[in-house]
C-alpha cells in the first residue's frame, strides 16, 4: 500500500497566505477545512474575467440575434453544469485531485490521460486570462490617457498579469479559496454596471448577421457547443477544490459547485453577447470593442476587470496544472511544477496575441476541449456511480510515490477498458466536428452542418463504458474484494461501517 501523505512525515501547510506543501497526496479527515460555499465562490469567481467572458461573444459573431445567442448560452450553460457538477462528487472520497482519482477507472498509470487533458485546458485558459487581462489594461489605459497600443504595451501588461498570477498560484489553495471571496464580488458588481450603464442603446430585437454555418440551427448548435464548453471545461479541476471537503460533504459540496459554475458562466457569457450586440460589424476584438462604445469613465472599471478578473483566472488554470505536473514528475514539488508551466503558458500568451490568429485559435479550443473532456468526465462519473463512491484512497497514491500493484493496478496500471470508451469516442467527435476553418471533420455534414462532436462523444463514452460495467464488471472495474464494503446501517446513512486496521473508513455515498 502507498504512504498517504506521500512519505512526508510533517504536517502539511495549506493556509491563507503561506506556501502550500501539499501535492495530490490524500488530504487527511483532520486537514478538511473548506465548506461547500467555499467552491461555488471559487467558481463562480473563475469565470469574473475577459479570458472566459470573451467566449460570450462568439454567439453574436458567428451571426445569432440576441435571443438566439440568449438560448444557446443559457442551455449551453445548463448542459455543460450537468457533466461539471457530479464530477466533484470524488474528490472528498478520494482525498485527491480529478486526474489522480481517475486512476480508480483508467488505472492509477492509465490516469496520465486525466493529467494530459488537465495540461491541455489549464494552458489554454491561463494564456486566455492573460491574454484578456492585457488588452483591457491597454485599451483602457489607451481611452483615458491616450497611452499607445503597441506590441511593448501588450507584452507589459501580460507581463504583469503573468507574473501575479504565478505569485497566487505558488501560494496555493486557501490564498486562491480566500482571495476569489473577495475578488469575485467586486468583478461581478463592475461587470454589472457595465450592463446597466449601456441599457438605453441595447436592442434585444437585434437579429445578427450572415450565420456562420449558412442557417439558423447549425449555427445555434455551435454556439450552443462553444457556450457548454466553459462550464464543462472545469469539471477536470473540480475536485482541486473538492478534495478539501469532508467526506459527509460531497453531495452538498457538488450542488454549490454547480450552482457556482452556472451562475458565474452564465452572467459572464451573456455580458460579452450583450457588448457584442451593440459593436460595429467586423470588430473581432471584444475587449476593444467594450472600451469603445462605453463611457470613458467606465474604462477604469475595465482596466479592474481586466487586473482582478486576470488574477483570479489565471491563477487558478496554473495552480491546477501545477498540482496534477507535480504528480507527473516526483522529483518536483508543487511548487517548482508551477513554475515549470507558467512558463509554457506565458509563452503562448505572448504567441497567440503577437503572432498567431487568437480568435480563431479560441474557437477550435473550445470545440477540441468539449470532444476531449466530455467522454473523459462521463467515464469518471459512470464508474464512480457504479462503484457507489467508495474508493481505497492509498492505492490511488502508488503512482505517485513510485510504487506499483494495488486495487487500480489493473493491466501494468492501464485499464485499457476505460480507454477502449474514451479513445473511439474522442476519435468519433472529431469526425463530426465543425468548426470552420480549423476543425472541421468529415462528417461534419451528415446532420446539415450541425455539429454532434461533443453530444456523439459522450454517448458513446456513455453506451461503450457503460456496456462493459453491466457485462464484464470485474475486468473494467477494481476487484470487489479491494474495496471497502459497506453495512447495512452504511448504506442507509446511519454510520460509517469500520474500517479495517490500516485502511480508510469508506464515505457514506
Amino acid at each position: 500500500m502507498a504512504n498517504l501523505t506521500g512519505g512526508t512525515p510533517a504536517r502539511l501547510i495549506d493556509e491563507v497566505g503561506r506556501i502550500e506543501t501539499r501535492g495530490v497526496d490524500f488530504v487527511p479527515p483532520e486537514d478538511r477545512h473548506s465548506k461547500p460555499r467555499d467552491v461555488a465562490a471559487v467558481w463562480f469567481g473563475a469565470n469574473m474575467c475577459f479570458g472566459t467572458i470573451v467566449l460570450g461573444a462568439l454567439p453574436i459573431l458567428f451571426g445569432l440575434g440576441w435571443w438566439g445567442a440568449f438560448w444557446a448560452i443559457t442551455v449551453g450553460t445548463l448542459l455543460g453544469t450537468v457533466f461539471f457538477g457530479p464530477m466533484g462528487l470524488l474528490g472528498p472520497r478520494t482525498g485527491t485531485n480529478s486526474a489522480v482519482s481517475s486512476g480508480a477507472f483508467f488505472g492509477v498509470v492509465g490516469r496520465l490521460v486525466g493529467s494530459c487533458v488537465v495540461l491541455f485546458i489549464a494552458i489554454g485558459f491561463y494564456a486566455l486570462a492573460v491574454w484578456t487581462g492585457g488588452q483591457a489594461v491597454v485599451a483602457g489605459a489607451h481611452r483615458l490617457f491616450g497611452l499607445p497600443e503597441g506590441n511593448l504595451q501588450f507584452a507589459v501588461a501580460y507581463g504583469l498579469i503573468g507574473a501575479i498570477t504565478v505569485v497566487l498560484a505558488l501560494i496555493g489553495h486557501a490564498t486562491l479559496v480566500a482571495s476569489q471571496k473577495v475578488l469575485a464580488p467586486v468583478v461581478a458588481v463592475l461587470l454589472l454596471v457595465g450592463v446597466i450603464i449601456e441599457l438605453p442603446d441595447f436592442d434585444p430585437g437585434y437579429a445578427g448577421g450572415a450565420y456562420l454555418l449558412g442557417s439558423f440551427w447549425p449555427t445555434w448548435i455551435l454556439a450552443m457547443v462553444t457556450s457548454a464548453s466553459l462550464a464543462l471545461s472545469y469539471g477536470p479541476f473540480a475536485n482541486d477544490y473538492a478534495r478539501y471537503l469532508p467526506a459527509s460533504a460531497s453531495r452538498r459540496g457538488a450542488r454549490w459547485a454547480s450552482a457556482g459554475i452556472f451562475f458565474g458562466c452564465w452572467f459572464a457569457l451573456l455580458f460579452a453577447a450583450f457588448f457584442t450586440s451593440m459593436m460595429a460589424p467586423g470588430t473581432v476584438d471584444f475587449v476593444v470593442g467594450v472600451v469603445d462604445v462605453s463611457p470613458t469613465w467606465y474604462a477604469v472599471p475595465i482596466v479592474a476587470i481586466g487586473l482582478l478578473g486576470g488574477f483570479g483566472q489565471g491563477s487558478l488554470a496554473l495552480y491546477g496544472t501545477g498540482l496534477d505536473t507535480s504528480s507527473l514528475i516526483p522529483r518536483l514539488s508543487r511548487v517548482k511544477a508551477t513554475l515549470l508551466v507558467s512558463v509554457v503558458g506565458v509563452g503562448l500568451v505572448y504567441l497567440g496575441a503577437l503572432v498567431w490568429d487568437a480568435l480563431s485559435l479560441v474557437t477550435a479550443f473550445t470545440v477540441l476541449l468539449t470532444v476531449i473532456t466530455a467522454p473523459w468526465l462521463v467515464i469518471n462519473v459512470t464508474g464512480h456511480l457504479a462503484l457507489r463512491g467508495r474508493y481505497v484512497p492509498e492505492d490511488l497514491q502508488v503512482f505517485n510515490v513510485g510504487e506499483t500493484g494495488g486495487a487500480y493496478w489493473f493491466t501494468g496500471g492501464w485499464n485499457f477498458y476505460a480507454l477502449a470508451a474514451w479513445i473511439p469516442s474522442v476519435v468519433l467527435g472529431l469526425l463530426f466536428a465543425n468548426t470552420p476553418p480549423l476543425v472541421v471533420g468529415p462528417w461534419a455534414g451528415v446532420a446539415g452542418g450541425i455539429d454532434l462532436s461533443f453530444l456523439s462523444a459522450a454517448l458513446v463514452a456513455l453506451v461503450v463504458y457503460g456496456a462493459f460495467i453491466l457485462l464484464i464488471p470485474d475486468r473494467v472495474l477494481p476487484p470487489t474484494s479491494a474495496v471497502p464494503t459497506l453495512d447495512l446501517a452504511t448504506a442507509a446513512g446511519v454510520a460509517p461501517a469500520p474500517a479495517p486496521a490500516g485502511e480508510i473508513a469508506p464515505a457514506v455515498p
